[in-house]
């Protein structure tokens, strides 16, 4: 059985995703360090170059190789900038199941990005990988998330009480820590199907997401 997800790029209408790149770098540490990223994750803050490439040569890479996940890296196919991650993580090979987290770049917000790559990588997952299940956990009061999830076509499962430590501004323009719920969201192969044909219908995308 299969361990191991391949070493592939994925391309939608607008965007391709694919493995980080060593050039990837300068533009993925202004994307950690921007406000409502640092607010939403538990990623280093202040998010050094040193980190990014971190991230980008080793740990992103060791995801795939390991068969714990993969990451992908969301370009925009016509500028090749870097406008967002989606991560698949906490892989069961044995259920075929995923979880699913994304960040969108600020300088990319409002533009449906989220949606559509998480939306492409879901359909790759079921279709090319035979997967049966991915999750998505988002913070209760992280609404731009929500709204990705939603728009991909994720139903609602349920609460974790207090099970996530988010972040916010203090007075002295530090940061301090905050304990918030997450809601659980599923999608299986089925609910993509129905969004497909709702979408044919004229039901479009739009989203402004954080790490979900």
């Amino acid at each position: 059985m299969t361990s191991t997800f391949p070493d592939i790029s994925i391309s939608t209408e607008r965007l391709v995703l694919r493995p980080f790149e060593e050039g990837d770098v300068p533009a993925l540490a202004d994307m950690m360090n921007d406000e409502l990223v640092t607010a939403w994750t538990s990623v280093a803050q202040p998010y050094t170059l040193d980190d990014a490439t971190e991230w980008a040569t080793r740990l992103a890479p060791a995801e795939r190789a390991e068969g714990r996940g993969i990451v992908f890296a969301v370009t925009e196919l016509l500028t090749q900038r870097l406008v967002g991650i989606v991560h698949l993580r906490n892989t069961d090979w044995r259920c075929r199941s995923a979880e699913v987290g994304y960040v969108t770049a600020p300088w990319a917000r409002g533009e449906g990005y989220a949606t559509e790559s998480v939306a492409a990588v879901a359909q790759w997952l079921f279709k090319d990988q035979k997967f049966e299940r991915l999750e998505l956990r988002t913070a209760a009061d992280n609404t731009a998330s929500q709204q990705v999830a939603q728009k991909v076509g994720c139903i609602s499962e349920g609460v974790l009480r207090n099970a996530w430590i988010a972040r916010s501004r203090t007075e002295d323009g530090g940061w301090t820590d905050i304990r918030t719920d997450l809601i659980v969201w599923s999608l299986l192969p089925e609910d993509l199907e129905d969004l497909a044909g709702q979408a044919a219908d004229g039901d479009g995308y739009a989203a402004n997401p954080t790490w979900g």
